[in-house]
């Protein structure tokens, strides 16, 4: 039985490859519950069905069709389309092209080399709120992964203070301030401040991408 998400009725997959559209709209259909996908070969196909169609929820986007420079080209689309949950399916798993999506806006990365297994489960997460992004973020070397600021601390859970942890695991789970806010009973200005130390200390300058960087993290360290 297919996971019905009424919050995405109707889809959109943009990607220049019409058989891997195929595959992918049976996924989204079939195994995830989305009632219509729209289709789009290139990104300015793909902004025409989203302006035509403002009933779309959900987006995947293919880093290599036509149209698309670079993962920065999902900004705009995020700029013009604000409401619409945006997720990469891209061919390639660069740490590099996986960071600039996220930073670009985008709700997750997701690998075309998922199994048939794997890849409806990154989709279902990304759907139900949360962020995915391949394992392999967190198996890069070393002297890629992002910097902390100076005076920050480690970019690991043991550099975090015990209520920056909590932030931080709330945060990957998805929740936005507010909800951070009422869970951990503290203000919301409150959550904004360990948010900033949280961004230096990670290295990133988006939410999307301090959670996929802590979630990583968190999934490495230690249980308290």
């Amino acid at each position: 039985m297919p996971t019905t998400h009424a919050s995405t009725a109707t889809a959109l997959i943009a990607d220049d490859d019409a058989f891997f559209r195929m595959a992918l709209s049976a996924i989204l259909t079939a195994r995830l519950g989305v009632r219509e996908v729209l289709e789009a070969g290139s990104l300015d196909e793909a902004v025409e069905r989203l302006s035509a169609h403002p009933e779309v929820t959900f987006a995947l986007f293919d880093l290599a069709m036509p149209g698309m420079d670079s993962a920065a080209s999902l900004r705009g689309v995020r700029d013009c389309f604000p409401k619409i949950k945006v997720a990469v399916v891209s061919g390639s798993q660069r740490r590099g092209d996986i960071l600039a999506a996220l930073e670009a806006g985008a709700h997750g990365y997701v690998p075309k080399s998922l199994g048939v297994v794997e890849l409806p489960n990154a989709l279902r997460r990304i759907m139900d709120g949360a962020i995915f992004v391949p394992p392999s973020l967190a198996e890069l070397p070393a002297a890629e992964k992002p910097a902390a600021e100076p005076g920050a601390g480690p970019a690991c859970p043991e550099g975090l203070t015990p209520r920056q942890r909590d932030v931080l695991e709330l945060l990957v789970r998805g929740l936005s301030n507010k909800e951070i806010a009422r869970t951990l009973d503290i203000g919301e200005g409150t959550v904004k401040v360990h948010m900033a130390a949280l961004f230096r200390g990670l290295g990133v300058s988006t939410r999307a991408a301090a959670a996929a960087v802590g979630a990583r993290l968190l999934e490495a360290a230690p249980a308290r």
